[in-house]
């Protein structure tokens, strides 16, 4: 009886500490997928080619430093909003917050159907294929300004949207009107993929985490015997030839405030389900950059690695 009663306690302390991995683990994910509004306008910024710009123009309203106030206005392309809080942080989130809503607001069509605005009465391809990406959870639509061409009277620009591994391109006498027309071939790209009208097509599946482990490319194989403690490697090198070999796609987003030691700081991110998001720190954006990955690298070898 005493060498049952020791098996059963045995098992319930192993329930037990099971049981708080797996809490400890879904809040870890939690907290690496939760993101702050000034992270998304950052990241929405990077994707549309207007880097969100912070400032702060009130602090300690009145005096009462007691009840310290801040204000922060941000721009992001042709949006200015102002956020207020009792710190910098709270109130850089509040404009943000208030950035992303306008955004939201201008880019989302009044009329689901074929994209025409009742007050404008014109078709919005940019709010359109926005839509879209959101109503199919695909990755939002990102619009790069690739070139600018003629003099400042007259000036001509050429703006690229990716969407899924597709792009295209577009031109226009300003970056809204370039932005425009890379959205509208985008929609017509999707239209010819699916042979009609309406669109039907779909990207290639995500690559699954779990499905590392049944990975037997060349560069994964190679991950799983290499040391990843080599100085001056270039893990940003590295972990893209693996993305490419395996399928995932591979987004830096680099974060406006440095660390408390002065050092640069980024997010990274890889469209694996679930999302991976990595943390990097570095005397320079670049290095930050290499952090990340390298961070990343080691958890893709990690998973790889199970049995």
């Amino acid at each position: 009886m005493l060498l049952a009663s020791e098996f059963v306690n045995q098992c319930r302390s192993g329930i037990r500490i099971a049981i708080m991995a797996d809490a400890q683990v879904a809040m870890a994910n939690q907290r690496c997928q939760e993101k702050t509004p000034v992270q998304i306008l950052h990241e929405y910024g990077i994707k549309m080619g207007s880097a969100p710009v912070y400032e702060l123009i009130q602090a300690q309203a009145d005096g009462d430093t007691h009840q310290p106030s801040f204000m922060f206005s941000v721009t992001i392309g042709d949006i200015t909003c102002k956020g207020l809080g009792s710190t910098k942080k709270a109130a850089k989130h509040e404009a943000a917050e208030a950035a992303l809503k306008l955004l939201k607001r201008d880019t989302q069509p009044n009329d689901r159907r074929d994209g025409l605005s009742p007050e404008a009465g014109e078709y919005n391809p940019v709010g359109v294929l926005q839509e879209l990406a959101m109503q199919r959870v695909w990755c939002l639509p990102e619009y790069v300004v690739c070139m600018e061409t003629g003099p400042d009277h007259m000036k001509e620009f050429t703006v690229t949207c990716r969407l899924e591994g597709l792009e295209e391109s577009g031109t226009g006498s300003s970056k809204k009107l370039a932005r425009r027309a890379a959205a509208e071939r985008m929609l017509g790209k999707l239209q010819s993929l699916s042979g009609s009208p309406e669109i039907t097509w779909s990207p290639p599946s995500r690559v699954y985490v779990e499905s590392l482990r049944q990975a037997t490319g060349e560069k994964i194989s190679l991950l799983r015997r290499t040391p990843l403690s080599i100085p001056n490697t270039d893990y940003i090198q590295m972990l893209l030839e693996i993305s490419l070999e395996l399928g995932f796609q591979v987004t830096y987003i680099d974060i406006d405030e440095l660390t408390v030691n002065g050092q640069y700081q980024c997010l990274m991110e890889l469209s694996t389900r679930p999302v991976t998001v990595c943390h990097g720190t570095g005397m320079t954006s670049s290095n930050a950059h290499n952090t990340a990955a390298h961070n990343a690298l080691q958890y893709i070898k990690m998973v790889a690695s199970k049995l």
